[in-house]
């Protein structure tokens, strides 16, 4: 007899082993044909999964977020599946599951191109609507090895070469095609619907630059047919807002090959850096932080010290000078101990919190640069918060909100938070994890804040907060973090003298609010869709005149704004007026002044707000009020 206990508590009885497909049929027809596999402590098992004790279950649908990615990671064996009937030669190699679909690596002659990816997908459709059942079977290692090797897979036999001699690994076929998988997967082929191929690019094998360039086609696949358009609106959308289309249309930055990976902030774009970096060092100023400065070039032997030599190294540029060797530093961290150590703390002095617009310095593959949103070298709002273990749970709470504050004058309210806990590997005793997990669960009750919980993704040494920020789109942005740590402080023999007059280590917060200023640029870059508000805007202000004769009004005009502190531009050119309208609202300039012989005779302006919505004439003083509220309010025209 067996026992499934079901997700609302209630209990079926069968005589013996039961498969999930068997489980869902005798709840109901519906289900059956829904069901698309279960899960089992946890666990996402086949719909032929034969359930030999006693468990509770639950049947994955598509409604259910394990649905969706079960039905993405079969659509990546489909098409697999589609590549090899039309490009046999073609060897497959991973095709694992990731935001929003999937993709899959292959080795082939040639690369993929646009046009295969039409027959490609065109296949894929008729390969799922054939419905062919998706069966499970496992093999030996070595033998797993033989097979595909006898199939010509190299790639495959490669990476099965790789696991345990004593462990089976399982293959899953559907029709003609088998892979290796862990699984689990849909039960047939005509449970893949709405899928739909985007783009090809290349990939190294193992994600290494010495070894073959692979093509990899990305997909994405969906529970419905109206998700999967919503879907394809949204990237539409995406690709109209993104943020290095818009640098170059608006003149604001650029990547070049001479420093790849590195930004050319170009006039505009360096005045909205400015603009977020001197608000960012008002808050620090509000807030209680020191501004601190430490050098971009530290021994290796520090980085040896805080731990970062082994586990950075291969992300770090290193530089040697009189036989010592140095490195570009990464992170900011072991640069604040170093200057916190500078002299006897007391616990008076506690909290001492140091902030910096730290120049940072990271390799990352070629491969994963993505215009500012993805560098080699870009600028933390960093700062490290020094304080005693009582103090943890305070700093924490006021951190949220003043992060809260400073995103919302950002234009975003919508924070997704999350709480990374315990890896498996950690150090620390668990009495510390517990303490230190509910330190900062309750740092965000106390701030009204609903979180979740993210199992197993906290740091070696200590859990963290993690603040995602949720655009237009839906789309989630992690910029913001605070860590405890007790482990680097302790390493670099960071000390305070207590009440009590002994030497005791303080902790270090690690806290980030806007993260890389070049990121979040080019978040803000994507959420206005390049219509920035009038304080970040890098011109704010364009004054335009109709003919000749009111050049010098212009003049006069412009000069009395700049006078007051705003950032404007004239537009003295011979061109008809229309035209140069059009080109500074292709600009997105939030505010343009246009000045005829009316205008200049009443001393007054006519104004026009982004968007083409005329404000009327009026005078300049009623002008300069309204901007500077709009300035001062941060509110968007």
């Amino acid at each position: 007899m067996v026992q499934i206990t079901l997700p609302d508590g209630s209990q079926r009885d069968y005589p013996g082993p039961v498969t999930v497909a068997e489980v869902a049929a005798s709840i109901g027809a519906g289900l059956a044909k829904a069901a698309l596999a279960g899960k089992l402590a946890g666990k996402v098992v086949d719909t032929c999964h034969l359930i030999e004790a006693d468990a509770a279950l639950s049947i994955v649908t598509a409604k259910d977020a394990d649905g969706l990615a079960v039905i993405r990671h079969s659509t990546a064996h489909l098409l697999a599946h589609a590549v090899k009937e039309l490009f046999p030669q073609a060897q497959v190699t991973i095709g694992p599951v990731i935001e929003n679909g999937f993709f899959y690596d292959f080795s082939f002659e040639r690369p993929f191109t646009m046009d295969d990816l039409v027959l490609i997908e065109k296949r894929m459709t008729e390969l799922a609507s054939k419905d062919e059942p998706v069966l499970r079977r496992v093999l030996p290692r070595d033998d797993a090895v033989a097979y595909f090797k006898g199939l010509g897979e190299f790639y495959k036999a490669e990476i099965i070469a790789s696991i345990p001699a004593n462990e089976d690994v399982s293959l899953y076929r559907e029709g003609t095609f088998e892979d290796l998988c862990r699984g689990p997967h849909v039960p047939s082929t005509g449970k893949l619907k709405h899928f739909k191929l985007m783009k090809v690019a290349g990939a190294y094998w193992r994600g290494d630059h010495r070894n073959e360039m692979l093509q990899r086609i990305y997909g994405t696949a969906w529970a419905s047919k109206e998700d999967l358009a919503q879907h394809l609106k949204m990237l539409e959308e995406a690709e109209k807002r993104d943020h290095r289309k818009l640098g170059r249309e608006l003149d604001l930055f650029h990547i070049d090959d001479h420093a790849p990976g590195l930004v050319f902030w170009h006039p505009k774009g360096w005045t909205l850096w400015q603009a977020v970096e001197q608000y960012m060092r008002k808050v620090y100023q509000d807030n209680g932080y020191q501004e601190v400065k430490g050098p971009q070039i530290i021994d290796k032997g520090l980085w040896e010290k805080s731990g970062h030599w082994d586990k950075y190294r291969d992300n770090m540029f290193i530089t040697e000078s009189e036989k010592r060797e140095y490195a570009l530093k990464p992170m900011n961290c072991p640069g604040h101990i170093l200057i916190y150590k500078q002299g006897i703390k007391s616990y008076r002095d506690l909290p001492l919190r140091y902030g910096e617009f730290g120049n940072c310095h990271r390799n990352e593959p070629s491969g994963g640069l993505h215009g500012i949103m993805r560098v080699r070298g870009f600028t933390q709002d960093d700062g490290h918060i020094f304080c005693t273990e009582d103090q943890i749970l305070d700093e924490c709470a006021a951190f949220t909100q003043l992060l809260q504050k400073v995103y919302k004058d950002f234009g975003f309210t919508n924070i997704v938070y999350k709480v990374a806990t315990r890896p498996e590997q950690r150090i620390g005793s668990d009495e510390y994890w517990d303490r230190t997990e509910q330190v900062l669960m309750e740092s965000l009750r106390r701030s009204g804040c609903e979180f979740e919980v993210a199992e197993g993704e906290g740091a070696f040494y200590a859990p963290k907060l993690e603040y995602a920020l949720k655009d237009a789109l839906g789309r989630q942005w992690q910029c913001g973090t605070i860590q405890i740590d007790s482990n680097m402080p302790e390493r670099l023999d960071a000390e305070y003298v207590g009440d009590d007059g002994a030497r005791h280590r303080p902790v270090m917060l690690h806290r980030a609010i806007v993260g890389s200023l070049e990121r979040f640029i080019g978040i803000l870059i994507e959420e206005t869709a390049g219509a920035l508000p009038a304080w970040l805007a890098p011109v704010q202000v364009v004054v335009l005149n109709i003919t000749d004769a009111q050049a010098e009004y212009v003049r006069t005009v412009a000069k009395t704004l700049q006078n007051q502190g705003f950032r404007v531009e004239t537009d003295l050119r011979n061109e008809k007026i229309t035209y140069k309208i059009r080109e500074h609202s292709m600009q997105k300039v939030p505010y343009l002044i246009v000045v005829g012989d009316k205008e200049m005779a009443s001393g007054a302006v006519a104004v026009r707000a982004r968007g083409g919505q005329d404000l009327g004439v009026m005078s300049l003083e009623d002008f300069s009020q309204k901007i500077s509220a709009d300035v001062a309010h941060k509110s968007n025209t």
